[in-house]
């Protein structure tokens, strides 16, 4: 019987040249299609249609530590994405080097800057990234 290991050190997160460090505990970045996926309706009669989304957008929502130097780079980013009339875009991926799971796109930007707030521990900050087509492929680990 094997054993499956999972690190979260080895989830890497890179938005165009940036290596993003400094994640919050607990559930640090989480992947979402955008688009339908499958979906289905049954006729009067009982009868089934499908259709299929052609639509492989992702929300990319990374959670960072309110510390970590990685904030002020995605404000840089989507500070530049606005100056540029959206010509700012830049390649993203979330990959596990100890899994099969990959979810990149060549296309992507920070929807908004995060909320900021502060209190007598350390908080953390919320990024929304969006995509354009991607690959999602949510594999296990070995």
């Amino acid at each position: 019987m094997s054993v499956n290991t999972y690190d979260p050190g080895q989830v890497k997160v890179i938005m165009g040249a940036i290596d993003l460090s400094g994640f919050a505990e607990d559930t640090f970045v989480n992947v979402t299609e955008i688009g339908e996926g499958i979906s289905s309706v049954s006729g009067a009669d009982g009868e089934v249609a499908r259709s299929m989304s052609r639509d492989s957008r992702l929300r990319i929502v990374v959670t960072l530590l309110q510390t970590s130097a990685s904030n002020a780079l995605l404000t840089a980013l989507h500070q530049a994405d606005k100056a540029t009339d959206g010509q700012g875009v830049v390649p993203v991926a979330v990959t596990d080097l100890r899994g099969k799971s990959l979810h990149a796109a060549d296309s992507a930007w920070v929807v908004k800057t995060a909320d900021a707030g502060y209190a007598a521990k350390v908080g953390s900050r919320e990024w929304t990234i969006e995509t354009g087509p991607s690959i999602n492929v949510v594999g296990g680990n070995a």
